[in-house]
């Protein structure tokens, strides 16, 4: 009887051997923390601080932080150059893209650049 999942993995076919581990490696993919992510784009922190007109130490204390602002992680994948999206995940129904938060942050930050012109 087998023990552990190795076990149980390893008394599958080559084909669903690969289909498991596929699998794994997408599931992994889907949950990084901010500082995994930034490793697998292979980006520094200085980088990351140099987009975000911060220090390399703030860098280091954002990605160790449980609590973010939206509009700071928003920030912070932007700096990685991707796009930040919410999702609402309810049982039984199709994930949910909550809209309006970028609209606000667009706002807030055309409302910043014309006060700094004046």
């Amino acid at each position: 009887m087998p023990r552990n999942v190795n076990d149980i993995i390893n008394k599958r076919g080559p084909a669903q051997r690969k289909k498991v581990e596929a699998r794994a490696a997408q599931l992994i993919a889907e949950e990084m923390t901010l500082q995994q992510l930034r490793h697998a784009r292979k980006l520094t922190q200085q980088k990351i601080a140099k987009s975000l007109h911060i220090g390399q130490e703030g860098v280091s204390k954002l990605e160790k932080r449980s609590n973010l602002l939206i509009s700071t992680l928003r920030s912070y994948v932007e700096a990685m150059g991707g796009q930040l999206h919410l999702m609402a995940k309810f049982p039984n129904r199709p994930s949910i893209e909550l809209a309006g938060f970028a609209e606000m942050e667009n706002e807030r930050r055309k409302k910043k650049d014309e006060e700094a012109q004046l």
